[in-house]
């Protein structure tokens, strides 16, 4: 992608911004950050938007997106209160249009409709529009995943979630061995209509709703996530494990050979190993090196080593698992991987990107065998700045493989058991990972402070409780020499003029940062006009550890953009990095993989070839797709978690919570749980006897009589109301409430009556 089609998003988002008012050119460009060298690109991509008639140039020159047209065609999203809307395709100056619930038609949400456009009459001096969908174009999905119920007049199925929220009425019942509250995935018939439910019939019926694994394979199906794996990649991953010399390669003793090994083994085109190459690999069998994980995994992929080069400075050696060797391009395994996108962590069940015999296997850095790696080594000097970095191919041996919670224990000083070498490497990596931190820091590097949240499960997959995740400073040391990685690799590919997949982080636009700054003014703090990376690392330390360092936090999150995978070269801007992509986990990220393709074209002294290679290669669209691939994992795991905690609250209807006020709306106040990390909500009618009024300009809730007011962040403790699983809601309200007895108007004093005097004639 080009930079004028860079321009093209920027343009068009901030002008949809609910904030945006009209400006002329010079000053749009100013506020999507075009700098005066720049200014051609940006006039080039807003020139291209103005001929297709994306955006106008209105009276006195202002700019500004088209008027809403008759009709418009966009994504229907339906509300749990009968009406929807629909998000136009072709951006607008009205932004979504409103459908009445007698309008709606039969669409479901997510659907490609056509809806007519009506003007309502003008309201505050602004024309009011509404729509009726007369279409529905494309279905978004057939098939829903909800729980089997057995109503007095017929057999139902309640849809999961909030896509689909009317019930769906089923025949034949019996035809799939269903019975009453079975967890089912069900096709639908014939679609809503504003008299009759959707009718559909049962076509797997995936266990007792309630029930951990039918949970997980509703979550599955819902969200669309791979299964097994194909028998071409199956056999393709175990022909490389075969082939792969488990003699040579996998002693426990590790015993050492010749310092640069030559490994005649090169890829095939089906992703096994073969001697018609000659790959030379520097043989680090004899370093020290160790892997830090969470306890409970498989996939180790990345390692480190640390020594001092006869200058006094370190040089660190971040080891990551050469998964390329394995999976030849176009390969079964490798277009399997890039449909997958990421391997899939979920509460209690992982899906690999990759067959368990390479993720858990062969590509594992496991201790005491011997594994092909890439490594990337970092020459610091004693202020953390590189000095140099360097890359090879490898062989290496784990000496050690450690958790985090245990390298935390050796950090302070409980070592048993712990060989001397690694200990000293260990502690040796605390000191340059402060070093680097401080450094990363000072150059702009931002850290949120958002507690995640480790859900304690029975045998049975249930959740029993939850407590803090750990987050020892281990995790910052790894975070650290990944980071550094990362950015060493796609400097390295930006200076040969490389096309590749880059992590990236745009900068948040002008409108966001000013909302953010109206968000702060609630807390008594405030943002510069502009402000940079410094300023808002200033605001995140003033809250640390605040009642409202979490609201603060979660605003600032919502300011940015996601980091997303694209070949554009914009850098990333939380990490304050120019060149940044990501190399260190092959194993579970596909953009991983095609990062250390390009990079073994520069280890073979190529690098021209790999410009002709991946000519064929769309790399804006398998940035699209594994950007897809990552949120949805992500959506999977928050849903699935949600579920999981709403099954063990449902139990415990009326005990209390501990809780912060994350939302504010017009029905009612959104508190999240402190210790289960969950969203519940407070309705407006159970806030307390008063006129309860949503104030948008000083964002909070106020009662009109009591004179209460209802901040974000604000602490508050609740009891648990109800829990509705399959729509994933959870209803309290405060234990004690919040305006009871109404403030008293002060007695005004009579007024004095006047009688009007007679004019003379």
């Amino acid at each position: 992608m080009s930079m004028p089609e860079i321009y093209k998003e920027r343009i068009i988002k901030l002008l949809k911004h609910p904030d945006y008012t009209p400006v002329k050119l010079a000053r749009l460009a100013k506020a999507v950050g075009v700098s005066s060298e720049d200014y051609p690109q940006f006039k080039e991509a807003f020139d291209q938007l103005r001929q297709v008639g994306h955006v106008v140039i209105g009276a006195r020159n202002l700019v500004s997106l088209p008027c809403l047209a008759g009709q418009i065609v966009g994504t229907f999203r339906a509300n749990p209160k009968g009406f929807g809307f629909v998000m136009p395709r072709e951006p607008n100056s009205h932004g979504d249009l409103f459908i009445r619930p007698t309008a709606t038609a039969d669409a479901m949400t997510g659907d490609i409709v056509i809806a007519k456009v009506k003007r309502e009459g003008k309201r505050g001096g602004q024309m009011r529009y509404s729509g009726e969908v007369i279409e529905v174009l494309e279905r978004a999905q057939n098939k829903f995943v909800g729980t089997l119920l057995k109503h007095p007049e017929a057999w139902i199925v309640q849809p999961d979630g909030a896509s689909f929220i009317e019930p769906i009425s089923v025949d034949d019942v019996g035809a799939k061995g269903a019975r009453e509250k079975d967890k089912v995935v069900v096709e639908i018939l014939s679609y809503p209509t504003e008299k009759y439910l959707a009718r559909g019939v049962i076509i797997e019926v995936l266990g007792k709703a309630g029930r951990y694994e039918s949970e997980i394979q509703s979550i599955i199906r819902q969200y669309h996530l791979p299964g097994e794996f194909e028998t071409d990649c199956i056999e393709q991953a175990r022909e490389a494990a075969v082939q792969f010399d488990t003699d040579k390669l996998s002693s426990r003793a590790c015993p050492p050979v010749t310092k640069r090994e030559i490994l005649r083994f090169a890829q095939n085109d089906k992703g096994g190993i073969q001697n018609d190459k000659e790959k030379v690999r520097d043989d680090i069998t004899e370093k020290t090196i160790i892997t830090i994980d969470p306890p409970d995994a498989k996939d180790f992929d990345d390692a480190i080593s640390l020594e001092k080069n006869s200058d006094g400075n370190w040089v660190l050696g971040v080891h990551i698992a050469d998964v390329s060797h394995f999976i030849a391009q176009d390969s079964p395994l490798d277009s399997e991987a890039k449909e997958r996108g990421n391997s899939v962590y979920l509460p209690g069940k992982t899906i690999p990107m990759l067959p368990e015999i390479l993720s858990n296997g062969i590509c594992s850095l496991q201790p005491e065998q011997k594994r092909f790696v890439k490594s990337a080594y970092l020459t610091y000097d004693q202020k953390g700045n590189v000095v140099s970095r360097s890359f090879a191919n490898s062989i290496m041996c784990s000496t050690q493989r450690l958790t985090y919670q245990k390298a935390d224990r050796i950090l302070k000083g409980h070592s048993k058991d712990v060989r001397p070498e690694v200990i000293d490497v260990l502690k040796n990596m605390e000191t340059l990972s402060r070093i680097i931190e401080q450094r990363r820091r000072k150059n702009g590097m931002l850290h949120l402070d958002l507690p995640e949240i480790q859900l304690e499960m029975d045998k049975s997959g249930r959740v029993v409780g939850a407590h803090p995740a750990d987050d020892s400073y281990p995790h910052t040391i790894i975070e650290m020499f990944m980071v550094e990685a990362n950015d060493a690799v796609a400097s390295l590919l930006d200076r040969l003029n490389l096309a590749f997949i880059r992590r990236i982080h745009p900068e948040p636009d002008v409108l966001s940062m000013k909302n953010l700054a109206k968000f702060l003014k609630a807390f008594g703090f405030s943002l510069p006009r502009n402000p940079d990376r410094a300023a808002i690392q200033d605001l995140l330390a003033a809250v640390k550890g605040a009642d409202c360092s979490f609201a603060v936090n979660l605003a600032v999150l919502r300011s940015f953009e996601k980091a997303q995978y694209a070949p554009l070269h914009i850098g990333h801007y939380a990490l304050a990095s120019t060149h940044y992509c990501h190399f260190t986990s092959p194993i579970r990220r596909y953009a991983d993989l095609l990062v250390h393709r390009v990079l073994e074209y520069y280890l073979q002294k190529r690098p021209d070839s790999a410009r002709d290679d991946f000519a064929g290669l769309d790399l804006t669209e398998i940035g699209k797709h594994i950007t897809f691939t990552e949120q949805r994992a992500e959506g999977a795991e928050k849903e699935l978690t949600t579920v999981l905690i709403l099954q063990m609250l449902s139990k415990k209807i009326g005990e209390k919570l501990d809780c912060v006020v994350t939302g504010l709306t017009s029905f009612g106040v959104f508190v999240q749980s402190r210790k289960f990390g969950i969203e519940g909500l407070i309705r407006m009618g159970d806030l307390g006897q008063d006129y309860w009024k949503y104030n948008t300009k000083a964002q909070c809730i106020d009662g009109e009589r009591s004179g209460c007011c209802i901040r974000l962040g604000q602490a508050i403790k609740v009891r648990i109301v109800s829990v509705n699983v399959p729509a994933r809601q959870l209803n309290v309200t405060p234990i004690e409430p919040l305006a009871t007895a109404p403030r008293q108007r002060s007695k005004s004093k009579p007024q004095k009556k006047y009688r009007r005097r007679k004019r003379k004639s």
